[in-house]
């Protein structure tokens, strides 16, 4: 076997020595060189040149030449745009009929020249651009012969470009800043207003027809199934138990994963475009089937698997019973339990808990008083008509959450579908449609005649009928203070934006904000927010307007917009694996995932909004700033940063106490 070895490796050596040699006559055929220069914002022109070789030829760019393209120019990053194809800047051009080519008039060009293009990006400007230049060139003694250069890959530096930097700052630091004004933690919502939220939600979703009817079958069937009344009470109080224990249950897996995963699989979960896609569908599913259309049923198998064990008796089938109700009664609740989860998902695992106990309480705890108390059942409104009023009505609402559903992802990917005045004017159709079915005018699936305006009925037809005209001026993009927050912002508008009348930040260009501030002598307040994060549209609605908010934000600091859910991805060159202050590696491949990994590596939050205050040279000022409703607050901190600058441009010089209030 070593003898067919020897005898092998010199045909291999001459085989890789002749490709070597033909590839290298191939590649130095023709020298590039390639430059850029910026002509606009995110625009750039980027030039090609070639000092030629004798006797040679280059195939001008924009033929068809034999069915193929004279010239490819390809760019690896999807955000780039060709504004103006490759055109011929300098050269000696000639012409000449192309025998091979089914003498087809091509053109060359001999010696030196310069081809130029023109491109733009859509979004954040890389340090560099990465590219690849196919072209042909020929012989000018031998007009049949036809070469092409293996794809010129290039790599140029762009003026003003975002260059790539480490995800942990050094300097940052968040534990001391140079002044103690801030926030020491979110302002997210206490935990006990959002076991109150769960505990409203349960308590509609109590008067729906899926759940309302159950009471008193489920009470009765408890009270007199037991020949001892006592027996009957702790069944129905354990039945009670068994409904808030289950949706309990259903954020278990939250916990685990939260000890599993990043800290920001959270926020991804309440930004992730599938998710609010998925929403978007359950809920359009459940308002027509509201609107009588059709009837969604449970599977046949689950239900009838736990409705048999229901019939166990003691614990297990007092269990199954609970279980029965929670699937039975999904499509009344999960909208409302699933929108309360979603709305509160960014904050954590304990929080997804605590709505659901406040939801299941209150789904729970009637059936166990109506059991202590059967005489109550008496009072209860007999199931008619009205139960098909609240049906529809319920779903007029899942349409319109539906609709903030499908904004969030069409924000996220910037689709351009639901303007901010095309989704107003859907709510508004919305508002106007419950005004109309519950004034009789239009019916809809059941629904009866309307004999009588009972007082209940005129107050929802004056709730959704004031809230409709509420609306309407937002068909003209006018400010809504008591929604901001749920619609798309005012600069995602159907009309031009008012430039003076709206703040624009910085883009996604961190180190284009430091280069600023260096060049102006001011600080930087870096913005982390999201496309569809509620409360940064409410700052940057109600807050910012502000006239001393808005004074500072444009005179005396370099406002850059960080959006952790910005889901383009990085350059190619951009995009790498981090290796995280845990050790975790993670991929960096979008722009989300550069910003939030930013701020959860130097910030220690996932929340938005958060704003912090640094130096031009990245030294934290203040602690940072969590959602703020007032705009006292948030422009004290604001001037504590700013004298916190003036009076540190040195790290470790500290100031005591924030500036007063004016």
């Amino acid at each position: 076997m070593s003898r067919y070895y020897r005898l092998l490796l010199p045909v291999l050596f001459v085989l890789f020595y002749t490709a070597a040699l033909a590839q290298d006559s191939i590649v130095y055929t023709y020298a590039w060189k390639v430059t850029s220069k910026k002509t606009a914002e995110r625009e750039y022109e980027i030039s090609f040149s070639t000092a030629g070789k004798s006797g040679v030829q280059l195939y001008a760019p924009g033929q068809d030449i034999g069915g193929v393209a004279s010239t490819t120019l390809v760019f690896p990053d999807s955000g780039i745009s060709i504004l103006q194809p490759l055109r011929i800047s300098s050269g000696n051009t000639v012409e000449f009929v192309s025998a091979l080519f089914e003498n087809k008039v091509v053109s060359v060009i001999e010696g030196p020249a310069e081809w130029k293009t023109r491109i733009r990006f859509r979004d954040t400007v890389p340090g560099t651009l990465q590219g690849n230049l196919t072209y042909f060139y020929g012989s000018k003694s031998d007009p049949n012969e036809f070469n092409q250069d293996p794809a010129l890959a290039f790599n140029v530096t762009l003026e003003g470009g975002m260059k790539t930097g480490p995800i942990k700052v050094a300097s940052i630091d968040i534990d001391n800043p140079a002044a103690p004004c801030g926030d020491d933690g979110t302002t997210h919502k206490s935990l006990f207003t959002i076991f109150l939220l769960g505990l409203l939600g349960g308590i509609i979703a109590l008067v729906t027809p899926c759940v309302f009817p159950m009471i008193p079958v489920t009470v009765t069937f408890f009270t007199k199934k037991s020949a001892d009344r006592r027996k009957g009470v702790s069944n129905a109080l354990l039945y009670g138990f068994f409904i808030f224990l289950i949706y309990v249950l259903i954020t278990l897996p939250f916990h685990v994963a939260g000890k599993a995963i990043s800290p920001e699989i959270f926020n991804n979960i309440s930004t992730n475009v599938w998710l609010n896609l998925l929403f978007f569908a359950i809920f359009v599913a459940f308002a027509l089937s509201f609107f009588g259309l059709y009837e969604i049923g449970l599977p046949s198998g689950l239900a009838n698997k736990a409705d048999s064990k229901s019939g166990l008796g003691n614990i297990g089938g007092i269990f199954f019973m609970a279980t029965t109700l929670a699937i039975v009664s999904f499509s009344c609740t999960g909208p409302l339990l699933g929108t309360l989860l979603v709305g509160v998902a960014d904050q954590g695992a304990w929080p997804l808990t605590v709505g659901a106990a406040g939801f299941g309480i209150a789904l729970g705890l009637p059936f166990a008083l109506f059991a202590m108390f059967p005489n109550w059942l008496q009072s209860l409104p007999k199931s008619g008509g009205w139960m098909t009023d609240v049906k529809v009505v319920l779903g007029f609402l899942e349409l319109a959450l539906a609709i903030k559903f499908l904004s969030n992802a069409d924000l996220v990917k910037q689709w351009g579908l639901l303007k901010r005045e095309i989704f107003i004017g859907l709510w508004v159709l919305i508002g106007a449609f419950v005004v109309l079915y519950l004034l009789g005018l239009i019916r809809i699936a059941h629904s009866t005649r309307v004999k009588k305006f009972g007082p209940l009925r005129i107050a929802f037809i004056l709730l959704f009928g004031a809230a409709a005209i509420y609306l309407v001026p937002g068909l003209w993009n006018a400010r809504l203070r008591l929604i901001s927050g749920f619609p798309p912002p005012r600069n995602y508008s159907l009309f031009p934006p008012e430039r003076k009348a709206l703040f624009e930040p910085i883009h996604n260009d961190y180190t284009g904000a430091l280069a600023r501030a260096k060049a102006e002598h001011k600080p930087v307040l870096i913005d982390f927010t999201g496309w569809a994060c509620v409360n940064c549209r409410r700052m940057e609605e109600n807050i910012w307007p502000d006239k001393i908010v808005d004074s500072l934000m444009r005179n005396e600091f370099i406002v850059v917009s960080l959006y952790v859910d910005e889901k383009n991805n990085l350059p190619i060159h951009e995009q790498t694996v981090e290796r995280l202050s845990n050790q975790e590696e993670k991929s960096i491949v979008s722009v989300g995932d550069k910003w939030s990994t930013f701020q959860t590596e130097n910030f220690k939050a996932t929340s938005q909004p958060q704003y912090a205050i640094i130096s031009p040279d990245q030294v934290l000022l203040t602690k940072t700033k969590y959602y703020t409703p007032d705009a006292e607050e948030f422009i004290d901190w604001l001037e504590c940063g700013l004298e916190a600058y003036r009076g540190d441009k040195e790290p470790g010089t500290r100031i005591q106490e924030p500036p007063k209030n004016r």
